[in-house]
């Protein structure tokens, strides 16, 4: 059974940083590209980052570029989000998902998802 499991989340203020984290078990876990969305309240869920298998790629969304960098452990079976400068419009709850394509949007084709875990970003 393939699970993803988010940790990492919590209350921090404008400017501040959180690194969130993605377990990942019951798959092979080097196959798949991996990603981080989000979904703001009364809002789409939106991409935010994309990892590829090795880690030799990444790709983000224009709204977090230059303050959140994604990253990946195949030993570890873990991909990381790190966030910095947050600003309130971060403010959601962030997914991973492992897929065995690189995704660059968000798509329904997307394998398998995690629960999420709750960014809020206080002003």
């Amino acid at each position: 059974q393939v699970q993803l499991v988010e940790s990492g989340g919590g209350l921090v203020q404008t400017g501040g940083s959180l690194r969130l984290s993605c377990a990942a078990s019951g798959l092979t876990f080097s196959t798949y590209a991996m990603h981080w969305f989000r979904q703001a309240p009364g809002k789409e869920r939106e991409f935010v980052a994309a990892i590829s298998k090795r880690g030799g790629v990444t790709y983000y969304a224009d709204s977090v570029k230059g303050r959140f960098t994604i990253s990946r452990d195949n030993v570890k079976n873990t991909v990381d989000l790190q966030m910095v400068s947050l600003k309130p419009e971060d403010t959601a709850v962030y997914y991973c998902a492992a897929d065995l394509i690189f995704r660059t949007a968000l798509s329904d084709g997307l394998d398998y998802w995690g629960k999420g875990t709750l960014v809020t970003v206080s002003s």
